[in-house]
């Protein structure tokens, strides 16, 4: 007799509610369709609402709190197995519950996007190029103002097929688009050969110092230990990370590489791909859809040997996992602010820890959770004290303001320097983390300033564009030709942007290559490969912009770095301002001397003689956390306390203050105040409106995470049942994960 017990699967679907979903697969289903295609992780299409959208299986059962003739069937199957191993897919739904997100939202956002409308897996392979039918009849007098086209096609003329990374070695992705775009060329998949292990490196791994080896000897590569590489800049830390993963290469393994922005991704993978004889994918962003889903799926079959990518890389699928490193830990940029909210860098531990593998978390300015997790035993501190090669530590010169002449932001002594620097046919970078010409228009005549409708702040005066601009919603207007107020034309552009710097520096250096680097500069594709080859070419040049400088670039010939505006975290009420401000400046300082010739730091500040700037610059970035330590258990902040935030939002400040009341007194309903877990607000943020719409806080702070986090899951169940959660926008950014924290926690 057949088996009648019903197979019912509880769905993840795209959602905002935080629940699964019951619904019944129908008999002949289950008969025809293989086992595998009604595991938890593959895909379906269920009918949800009047929608038919794609959702995730999460469990099989045969029990429903509803009753069976009013679940909706399964609609179809889309998978054949299971997209996520089991591991990933256990982390997927522990990070969904964790940082207090709808489930089927989270784990829909860390799929690629082409598999989350439902598109079936492409064919596995190595992509590779050959000339279409079109460029195979190409006359040899074709692109003759088009050289590098040229070239390529000259290439695969005598070649025949050509692997995407070995064109990449040579030629842009632009070039390759562009004939792409003209039908000359044409993608295809094919078999990639196994790489033997006697041919893995193409290039012999460099010497390393003792610190060095003693770093890679203490990292175990059959089992989980998390190690903090906390190496100066220009230290070597890039040489462990290579070597690490030559050895979880020659164990057959896969490895994992973060880093925090796309900028850098062409130096790292150059670097990697003129080390490595293997086959390297990247993820991030920059990508299109077709792009990232290909090789997302190479390091699904670990067909791909190593996966560099950015934040939400830590979602990629390994057959073989070996080995993850995350650079330049301490970086606010692995943590997603918005949608479903999480922390790259945790999940990456708790990643390592699920898959049995080690894990190097490397930085020159490691956070204080991490140095204080090495403290207390769970992480193990490997410390990188010298540069490597004949590279020795930048010095140092404070430049008062209060004293000096200064236009455009710069000091008549670090302009002289930067004359000096360049007459010696060296290279300069400036940092400046205020893009745009000025940030703020304002007028002499009556006061009035330029300010932005839908957010608490100024507009920012882009004067290449024309416009003014809000950094934070992007509303953007013409830049007025008289003032709105008396109709007076004495508008002045106040302060200073990278913009502004720029322009003066090219007019005291006009026979100078000045180039600009920020998120306006770079919009255009190709623009940082322009700059890293212009820096590589060893011509006197200046290198000006915000943070996308600081991180990680190595620049041979930069022999100066002057900081015009080393201020601004000092006297943030951020709590985390302190230890941002010693980061940033030690990274960006870490940028000048790294070849053979000494480096230099200049930096510009109204306060020469704070302490904790001094203690910075005299005693090195270490000595600095340490200061920082004892003062953020004083005041029991992270990491020495727990905290959370619930924000809400609405086009009413009143409305996203009730239901914050309402909140607290759901929370204080369930878990009263204690000295060992307290509730704060709700408070106004401290850009109370953005983008129109009013933002209130409630935070709550504990000794105990396992305090925090069953009280954050019934609060969420019990909010989203309210009638008046769907007046309002609201989240909860969950334990230390906050980008926000409220006002009375902030501290100078």
């Amino acid at each position: 007799m057949a088996d009648l017990t019903p197979l019912i699967l509880r769905v993840a679907v795209p959602s905002p509610l935080r629940r699964l979903f019951d619904y019944l697969v129908p008999s002949e289903m289950v008969a025809n369709a293989p086992q595998a295609a009604l595991q938890p992780g593959c895909r379906v299409t269920v009918t949800f609402g009047r929608r038919e959208v794609t959702g995730l299986i999460i469990e099989r059962t045969d029990q429903t709190e509803f009753e069976l003739a009013k679940l909706k069937p399964i609609n179809a199957l889309i998978d054949s197995e299971p997209l996520l191993p089991p591991s990933l897919f256990k982390l997927f739904i522990w990070a969904a519950r964790y940082y207090q997100h709808p489930i089927g939202d989270a784990l829909f956002s860390t799929l690629p996007i082409l598999l989350r409308k439902g598109e079936l897996p492409p064919s596995q392979g190595q992509r590779c190029w050959q000339l279409s039918s079109l460029g195979k009849g190409l006359g040899p007098d074709s692109l003759k103002q088009a050289r590098k086209q040229r070239a390529v096609i000259d290439l695969l003329r005598t070649e025949g097929t050509v692997s995407d990374e070995r064109i990449v070695e040579s030629f842009s992705r632009a070039i390759l688009s562009q004939l792409e775009q003209k039908s000359l060329i044409e993608p295809i998949v094919r078999d990639i050969p196994k790489t033997p292990l006697e041919t893995l490196l193409k290039q012999d791994s460099l010497a390393l110092y003792p610190s060095q080896q003693q770093a890679l000897d203490a990292i175990d590569h059959h089992s989980f230990n998390c190690s903090l590489l906390d190496g100066i800049t220009g230290s070597g830390k890039t040489e462990v990370y290579l070597q690490s993963i030559e050895k979880a290469l020659r164990y057959e393994r896969q490895a994992l590489v973060l880093i925090p922005e796309i900028s850098l991704t062409p130096q790292t993978e150059k670097r990697f791909r003129d080390r490595f004889n293997v086959p390297i994918v990247m993820l991030h962003s920059g990508l299109s859809d077709k792009q990232r889903l290909q090789a997302w799926m190479l390091a699904r079959a670990g067909t791909a040997k190593i996966i560099l990518g950015t934040r939400s890389a830590i979602f990629t699928p390994l057959q073989a996992p070996g080995l993850i490193i995350l650079d330049e830990e301490h970086d606010q940029s692995y943590k997603q602010q918005e949608g479903f909210r999480y922390s790259a860098r945790d999940l990456a531990v708790i990643r390592a820890q699920q898959e049995n593998i080690p894990i190097i978390l490397g930085s020159a300015t490691p956070s204080l959770e991490s140095l204080n997790n090495c403290r207390v035993g769970r992480y193990q501190h490997l410390v990188l004290s010298t540069r490597a090669g004949n590279a020795v530590q930048p010095d140092w010169k404070i430049i008062d303001l209060k004293t000096e002449r200064t236009d455009s932001g710069i000091a008549a002594t670090t302009l002289a320097a930067i004359g000096d620097t360049l007459n010696n046919n060296h290279q300069v970078l400036v940092f400046l983390n205020r893009r745009g010409f000025a940030p703020a228009m304002l007028c002499h005549q009556c006061g009035w300033t330029a300010e932005c409708h839908s957010c608490d702040s100024r507009l920012t005066v882009h004067r290449a564009r024309g416009r003014l601009i809000c950094h934070h919603c992007d509303y953007q207007q013409r830049t007025p030709q008289q003032c709105p107020s008396c109709q007076s034309h004495q508008l002045v552009a106040a302060g200073e942007g990278t913009e502004r710097s720029e322009a003066y520096l090219q007019r005291c250096f006009p026979q100078t290559k000045v180039l600009r680097v920020d998120r306006d500069s770079t919009r255009k594709k190709g623009t940082m490969q322009e700059v890293f080859d212009t820096a590589d070419s060893g011509q006197p040049c200046i290198l000006i912009g915000t943070q996308m400088l600081a991180k990680g670039h190595h620049f041979e010939n930069v022999t100066l770095v002057a900081v015009l505006d080393a201020d601004s975290g000092l006297f943030s009420p951020d709590f985390r301002s302190h230890e941002r401000m010693g980061q940033l400046l030690t990274q960006v300082a870490g940028r000048s001397g790294r070849g053979d010739m000494p480096g230099r730091v200049f930096v510009q500040t109204h306060q020469p003689d704070h302490p904790l700037l001094e203690l910075l610059i005299t005693r090195g970035y270490g000595h600095f956390a340490e200061q920082l330590m004892p003062q953020r258990q004083l005041t029991q902040l992270p990491p020495f306390r727990h905290m959370a935030v619930i924000r809400a939002e609405s086009n009413r400040a009143d409305e996203a203050e009730a239901f914050l009341h309402l909140a607290r007194k759901i929370a204080q309903s369930l878990v009263p105040a204690t000295p060992q877990l307290s509730y704060l607000g709700p408070l106004p943020a401290i850009m109370e409106k953005r983008a129109g719409r009013f933002r209130y806080l409630l935070q709550v702070e504990s000794d105990q995470r396992a305090t925090l986090q069953p009280l954050l899951s019934a609060v969420a169940l019990e909010l989203e049942n309210h009638k008046d959660s769907r007046r309002v926008r609201w989240s909860i950014l969950s334990l230390i994960h906050i980008s926000e924290p409220t006002r009375p926690l902030y501290i100078s």
